[in-house]
């Protein structure tokens, strides 16, 4: 066994650490060493996002000790930013521990004479991001870990705006909890006083400001007999998706019952993720039986979502996040022009990775619009670096995240749901399903295909894995990619773009990332990305064609995922 693992556990051991924490260790020293061995070989990392692992005992697992270590560096560098009164805000969805884990940040928080507002109960993500700011707090603190398998948990950070931490505040909190070296220096107890708890009222506050974000509440009101399903995949989205529903003024709402009640274990599906299928089967077997007009599923914190619709020929199909995305910014430019109520300094944002069509969509309707790395964060310090001179309408991603109005600095699934079930009624006045909107976008502008490939890989020799693909394809990058050539490579870790063709280079002005894309000769776009939550790596397609006629829609569509199978081969991905 590596001796720095052997150190590591033998100091819990030895230390502060609860019986059962400590017979656990025993456990894995007698039966699973190479559990013991990914239990400790590292510290779990505290990220520009905060914490996300697995659940267990050690130093790299989700536990009561990471977490309290980590809300103490947190706490530390709060008080070293802020003076006076310092509060926070914080919520959990419906993981295992997730109470648990929400109430001993909360703990430690208040322990270090900071004022915590604590939900009762779980609740989206994007609510607490509303909460920050509509309390005035200096910081918050969501337990989640989002859409990943249910042994995972993790603990995500933000800042007095509603948003995820950036710099510099996300590299200065990860050096204070770094001086964290052990639950001895956490203060865990003491400040009980100072924590109060969040429930209705600010449910109501947060479900009055989705509503306003409603273009077209008179076509809401004609069409509120709209067959709506909606599956929370036993998560938070149960607390708050059917309320704003109604109070949008739909009343045929289906929810999927098995799937309704939050569940940490997620019985029904392998992962609780909207953008698998899988996850979203139920949902579309109850949508075809009772001949619904939209789908509609949140993950476990609900801060993304994925729409299932008919396709022409009346079979339900799940859409992908671009998909999604471009018919969510397309129908808000579109409506807020139609309706008189769009500005000249109207914005957008996306991200690198998401679908070249949301330019031509905001260029169409005379927006700007912006990209920026992946991460509902830097969207969000984007609308801080422009909110005084731009009007920031819709960002999104292509991994099913909306976030629409400045009111959360979050992507918000709630919010999202809400809209494109309005979109759908918009869409049926008009006499046309959200699948043949998509359709005579294409036709319009061109027929945009983007698919994600998510290669997991585990565990410490994972972590080598990954970081070795990515350096292969940095220090020999492909010239040529299924007989298309490579004009382009764009390296976001080293902040350098390239034209293959002449030769030259330029710097690129985004913050550092390890992303690299692949610009082709046909147009088509690229990109490896390792995730910064999961143990993947993450592949991003983007082809287009022209579509000369709706007709040619299926077709064009075979074609085009063709190409991109072409390049996976190619890639041997």
């Amino acid at each position: 066994m590596d001796h720095i693992v052997q150190e590591k556990a033998n100091l819990w051991l030895q230390g502060e650490y609860d019986e059962v924490t400590k017979e656990a260790i025993r456990q894995l020293f007698a039966h699973n060493q190479k559990e013991l061995e990914d239990s400790f070989y590292r510290n779990l990392e505290f990220g520009t996002g905060g914490l996300r692992g697995l659940m267990g005992v050690g130093t790299n697992r989700m536990n009561k000790y990471t977490v309290g270590m980590a809300t103490q560096g947190f706490a530390n560098y709060l008080k070293q930013v802020f003076s006076g009164d310092i509060r926070v805000a914080i919520a959990h969805d419906s993981r295992n521990n997730s109470r648990f884990f929400a109430d001993t940040t909360a703990q430690v928080f208040a322990a270090n004479g900071i004022y915590v507002y604590l939900f009762e109960d779980l609740r989206p993500t994007p609510e607490l991001s509303f909460a920050i700011r509509e309390l005035g707090c200096q910081g918050g603190v969501v337990c989640t870990a989002s859409h990943n398998p249910k042994e995972y948990n993790g603990y995500k950070a933000y800042w007095n705006d509603g948003s995820q931490l950036v710099a510099p505040h996300d590299k200065n909190v990860i050096k204070e909890v770094e001086k964290i070296e052990g639950v001895s220096q956490v203060k865990w107890t003491g400040g009980e006083h100072l924590i109060s708890s969040l429930g209705k009222e600010m449910d109501e506050r947060y479900t009055q400001m989705v509503k306003s974000l409603s273009v077209y509440p008179e076509i809401v009101a004609r069409y509120r007999d709209l067959k709506i399903v909606y599956t929370p995949i036993h998560g938070s989205g149960i607390r708050l998706v059917p309320k704003v529903l109604k109070e949008f003024g739909f009343t045929n709402i289906h929810l999927v019952k098995e799937q309704e009640e939050p569940n940490g274990n997620f019985p029904t599906v392998a992962y609780p993720n909207p953008e698998e299928s899988e996850a979203m089967h139920l949902g579309l077997n109850l949508a075809q039986q009772i001949d619904a007009d939209i789908l509609c599923g949140t993950d476990p914190d609900a801060d993304r979502l994925a729409i299932g619709v008919k396709d022409t020929a009346g079979n339900w199909v799940l859409l992908n996040g671009n998909q999604t995305a471009v018919l969510a910014f397309n129908y808000l430019l579109e409506a807020r022009k139609e309706k008189g109520i769009a500005k000249p300094n109207d914005m957008v944002i996306t991200t690198i990775v998401t679908t070249p069509l949301i330019d031509v969509v905001a260029k169409e309707n005379g927006v700007s619009c912006y990209r920026v790395l992946t991460g509902f964060k830097w969207i969000a310090d984007l609308i801080r670096e422009k909110e005084l001179s731009e009007n920031y309408i819709i960002g999104g991603e292509e991994s099913f995240g909306l976030m629409i109005g400045d009111k959360i600095r979050d992507k918000d699934g709630v919010s999202a749901v809400a809209l494109l079930c309005e979109m759908a009624a918009y869409e049926k006045s008009k006499g046309r399903s959200l699948y043949q909107k998509l359709i005579d976008l294409s036709v319009h502008h061109g027929f945009y295909l983007e698919e994600l490939l998510s290669i997991t890989r585990k565990g410490k020799e994972g972590q080598q894995e990954i970081a070795a693909m990515m350096n292969g394809f940095r220090t020999n990058p492909p010239t040529t990619i299924a007989g298309s050539a490579v004009i382009q490579v764009l390296d976001y870790e080293a902040q350098v773009g390239k034209d293959l063709t002449n030769g030259q280079s330029w710097s690129l002005t985004l913050p550092r990332s390890n992303v690299l894309q692949f610009v082709l000769a046909d147009s088509s776009v690229i990109s490896a990305r390792p995730s910064g939550t999961e143990p993947k790596i993450k592949f991003y397609f983007s082809v287009r064609e022209n579509l000369k006629e709706a007709s040619q829609f299926e077709e064009i569509k075979k074609h085009l995922q063709q190409r991109i199978k072409n390049y996976r081969e190619a890639l041997n991905l």
